[in-house]
């Protein structure tokens, strides 16, 4: 049976990955929407300055940074659990 703590460290590189993946999945969304507004005529006469427009043009620059910090944690969490595990055996 394996020890506790490796199915902990399972679970937070689950979350990082899932987060990571939702965080860039949304942003390309967020593209998608902001490409296909402009090209339906939104951004005329100042249209992305109102409603849910700022948002959703503001996501992109917050999340994606923040899934390449998740990147680099869930690259770092897995090295660490390898490492321990390489000790072990």
């Amino acid at each position: 049976m394996t020890a506790p703590t490796s199915i902990i460290a399972h679970r937070v590189e689950r979350i990082l990955a899932f987060m990571f993946i939702g965080l860039v999945a949304l942003s390309v969304v967020c593209f998608i929407a902001v490409i296909t507004a402009t090209a339906l005529g939104v951004g005329a006469n100042d249209g992305f300055s109102k409603g849910i427009w700022p948002i959703v043009l503001v996501l992109p620059l917050i999340a994606l940074p923040s899934a390449f910090c998740l990147l680099i944690a869930l690259l770092v969490v897995n090295g660490v659990r390898r490492a321990r595990a390489s000790r072990a055996s």
